[in-house]
């Protein structure tokens, strides 16, 4: 499926990250009463202020006025104790959480993209979920960890001291609170904007992402094309697009921001004026003056931060409903709720395939396979051949159910393969590809990865069946080698037989074999295949070999063409035939 993207994002689009936050409700709360706690400190601290100008500051006894100044200068410095102690408590547990959810955020969608389908990733390019996976699960964090806290703290203490002003001047901030009703509107519309635009700027930053993985998982052939440069420009094109959506969201914000602090600031200002007219007319005393001068800068301060983190917000809104549509994706193979109970046989599985018909959902109009019917006999070794692009490996990505026919039906050892568990019927299949991977590990655990919970004398025993101990053994820390990425530091033939073992140590009743053999040499393919041989005893394996003198002695032949199984028997039975099998043997072999 292709993952949507949504032309604007909204701030309940942050509804989505609830599951994540349930499990910690009790740091939050505990969060939320240091911050609150923070937010009073803050709060008292104008009134110990107004009580040291108007209560330490009069005209008194000299040393009435020196006991009278420390203790309110002792009451200001426990204040500030306070809001210090309970600001670092509020900062490490909301940081703590942020980070806490960032991580089951990107656990949770890894572990949910790892049980899709191929389907999905016919229309979903890698580096679009490696940006999802990390640009987006930042955003995360930062608003859980640090803004979203900012936003809390700057919400109290602007309440807060916008409550204490009003109760201290009601006239004058009834007037100021016209005035920011007039701000909120204009801030609402250009906010709209901003929004668009963080989405906009989260998605060109993926495509960049993208391009980055597709060409840095190809660069041999990137290089042997001589292409570095065409790839860079490409890279550079997408950057400056990111470039350029990013500086039209900074602009938009730095404007959003100008507007909202100009704005409040006015309006505070106003406020402020007319508190110092109140001052020289006598109506309130300079220690009043002082503790509104300070509310006003709280609340200034308040709605600055404010504009700010609600512009964190909205980005993070973008990534958020980014990572909802990823956890939101659902696979089309799944397995059932009440699979059926286990029972496959643990020698050979018999395959029936029933009228199968596939298309491939990025193909809809172009059958894989049509009306294809195939039975084969437990312990048999089948070969599929034909001619490339006729259907082979559709018949092995079937069997794997990675996808699931049109029509028709696959029945393996007489039970239909969507009523068995994904594990179970997978755990049942060992496959060696015709591209091998190898992963960024040692020799031994690439084997392993076959069998995890299988001894080294096991994975020693496995590598030996497939012609591989003797050249692990030559490398550097032999078995503990770690063979680079994609194995790059290993040879084609070398891969291959990795994955032979890896097979070979899993032991399955059915065996997949793409071609298994066909970057080895000549030397390497004789003794590889009398290990596949020994390995196919008592298996049932299927074969697709280009190469006919591979499968010349396979039990049944099946001929491939267009989707249809338009041959099958023997190789001496096709040969005598003359059809599709004959004129292929007689190309290679005349070759």
């Amino acid at each position: 499926m292709n993952l949507e993207r949504p032309k604007t994002s909204n701030p309940k689009s942050l509804s989505g990250l609830l599951p994540f936050l349930r499990p910690y409700r009790g740091r939050i709360a505990l969060a939320l009463l240091f911050l609150v706690l923070a937010a009073s400190a803050t709060l008292v601290f104008p009134l110990a202020l107004r009580s040291l100008i108007d209560g330490g500051l009069l005209p008194q006894d000299r040393g009435a006025q020196v006991l009278a100044l420390r203790e309110h200068f002792a009451l200001l410095f426990a204040v500030a104790v306070a809001l210090g102690v309970f600001s670092a408590l509020r900062f490490y547990l909301m940081s703590w959480l942020g980070e806490r959810v960032t991580a089951d955020v990107r656990n949770a969608v890894y572990g949910h993209v790892l049980q899709q389908s191929p389907e999905f990733f016919e229309t979903t390019q890698t580096g679009e979920v490696l940006s999802r996976l990390t640009a987006d699960t930042t955003l995360v964090q930062t608003v859980v960890g640090s803004s979203f806290s900012m936003g809390l703290r700057s919400t109290v203490t602007g309440v807060g001291a916008l409550l204490m002003l009003v109760w201290t001047n009601p006239y004058v901030m009834l007037q100021v609170l016209g005035m920011l009703a007039l701000v909120v509107v204009p801030a609402v519309w250009f906010g709209r904007r901003v929004r668009r635009l963080s989405r906009a700027s989260q998605d060109r930053v993926a495509d960049s992402s993208a391009i980055a993985a597709e060409v840095l998982n190809a660069i041999p052939v990137v290089q042997s094309y001589t292409a570095e440069a065409r790839e860079a420009a490409r890279f550079d094109a997408a950057s400056e697009s990111a470039f350029r959506t990013a500086r039209r969201r900074v602009g938009a914000r730095s404007v959003l921001m100008a507007f909202i602090i100009i704005a409040t600031s006015a309006a505070l200002l106003w406020g402020l004026y007319q508190g110092t007219q109140a001052v020289l007319r006598g109506d309130i005393t300079a220690g009043h003056l002082g503790q509104t001068v300070v509310y006003v800068i709280i609340l200034a301060g308040a709605f600055a931060v404010l504009g700010e983190v609600y512009g964190e917000l909205l980005r993070a809104a973008g990534a958020t409903e980014r990572l909802m549509e990823l956890l939101g994706s659902r696979s089309p193979i799944a397995s059932p709720s009440n699979p059926t109970p286990d029972r496959l046989s643990n020698a050979g599985s018999a395959i029936k395939m029933e009228a199968l018909t596939f298309h491939y959902p990025s193909r809809p109009t172009q059958a894989a396979l049509a009306d294809f019917t195939l039975d084969v006999r437990a312990g048999e070794t089948v070969a599929l051949v034909g001619p490339s692009g006729a259907g082979k490996s559709t018949v092995f990505q079937l069997l794997l159910r990675f996808y699931d026919p049109t029509t028709g039906r696959i029945l393996l050892d007489g039970v239909p393969i969507p009523d068995l568990a994904l594990h179970e019927l997978r755990q049942n299949i060992g496959i060696v590809p015709q591209e091998p991977v190898i992963f960024s590990s040692s020799a031994l655990e690439n084997i392993r990865y076959g069998r995890p919970d299988a001894t080294d004398a096991e994975v020693h025993a496995a590598a030996q069946a497939a012609f591989a101990d003797d050249f692990i053994r030559a490398l550097p820390e032999g078995y503990d080698t770690f063979l680079g990425e994609r194995g790059v530091r290993l040879s084609g033939g070398q891969r291959q037989r990795i994955a032979i073992a890896r097979a070979m140590l899993k032991n399955p009743p059915l065996l997949l074999l793409d071609e298994a053999t066909s970057a080895l040499d000549a030397e390497s393919e004789r003794m590889v295949q009398a290990a596949l041989e020994s390995a196919m005893r008592d298996r049932t394996t299927l074969v697709i070999a280009h190469r006919l003198a591979t499968v010349q002695q396979a039990d049944h032949i099946v001929v491939i063409d267009h989707g249809r199984l338009v041959e099958q028997g023997t190789h001496d039975a096709l040969i005598a035939a003359n059809g599709v099998y004959a004129r292929l043997a007689a190309l290679q072999f005349m070759a």
